[in-house]
């Protein structure tokens, strides 16, 4: 990234504005628009979607449940009615299928609150943050399912947040917007990506079947990086790019195989030279083109 310019400049320059944002408009619509099916019905009548995001039924057909919840509900002795159970293994196969952590970013509407606050932090150009092992957000998740499993309750549904501004939005926000200033300001003077990146457990429990997941991002033409630095700037996972990008001298095909991407498509939306785009894992050949330098022009 030249010096002064903010991630993705040089692409909108080379592919226009659009191309450089398609999969970030994407991802909120799909935000936003699901949180509209779920308010559609108390608030117009329209029940196209009964339920909340931990459990719901679509047109009076299809259950959809979050597997994360259902195994908290196992965990706590009570029993769960075929039809939940059901929902739950249709949502583990989708993500099985699209990449666990996609939760995050199409589905999770916190998502759009650690965005905002990642995007400050990189526009007010603060440097120092708190940093914490990634893997503290397993201690978590074990901690979550110890909880069900010890008290018979589910523990963390009371203060997940994504379960309470999904209740806040029907039955009025209060101190949802307590909780929602709160992960903002601490991802933007705190830890950067601290939240999604370090200490949800829900990302931690989608992680896991993300190993698995068929849709992928890949680095398939890596030979044309020119080492500017904007995927890894932007990637709320950076970790899991470099094996991909820069691995070939090692072996490593182009497609990243870490369950932790959340196929969130901003490495593709920034990189000017279309390094990346989604594929599958199976297309993850070390055959492929190994990365070769290109020069930067100052």
């Amino acid at each position: 990234m030249h010096p002064g310019m903010h991630p993705g400049s040089e692409a909108v320059t080379t592919k226009g504005w659009w191309k450089a944002h398609q999969w970030l408009l994407l991802r909120r619509v799909s935000q936003l628009g699901i949180l509209a099916l779920f308010l559609l019905g108390p608030l117009a009548g329209i029940w196209i979607v009964k339920g909340n995001i931990a459990s719901s039924l679509t047109l009076d057909v299809l259950p959809l449940t979050d597997p994360y919840l259902a195994l908290q509900m196992l965990l706590t002795g009570h029993g769960m009615e075929a039809t939940a159970l059901i929902g739950a293994a249709i949502v583990l196969v989708s993500y099985l299928l699209l990449g666990g952590r996609v939760y995050c970013a199409w589905v999770c509407p916190i998502n759009i609150v650690t965005d905002a606050a990642a995007w400050l932090h990189q526009r007010l150009g603060i440097k120092r943050t708190a940093q914490f092992a990634r893997h503290s957000r397993y201690w978590i998740l074990g901690l979550t399912l110890l909880l069900a499993l010890v008290t018979g309750t589910l523990a963390w549904e009371l203060v997940n947040p994504v379960t309470i501004v999904y209740r806040g939005l029907i039955f009025g926000m209060g101190l949802a917007w307590v909780l929602l200033l709160a992960i903002f300001l601490f991802d933007l003077f705190v830890s950067r990506r601290g939240w999604c990146s370090h200490l949800c457990p829900v990302g931690a429990f989608y992680s896991l079947p993300g190993h698995f997941s068929l849709l992928r991002v890949s680095a398939v033409e890596r030979n044309k990086c020119n080492d500017c630095m904007d995927c890894f700037t932007v990637c709320p996972e950076p970790q899991v790019i470099r094996p991909a990008l820069k691995g070939a001298s090692m072996g490593n095909g182009p497609v990243i195989m870490s369950g932790n991407c959340t196929n969130c498509g901003r490495c593709i939306d920034v990189c000017s030279k279309d390094v990346f785009r989604f594929d599958h894992r199976f297309d993850n050949s070390t055959s492929k083109p190994i990365a070769q330098k290109t020069e930067v022009m100052p």
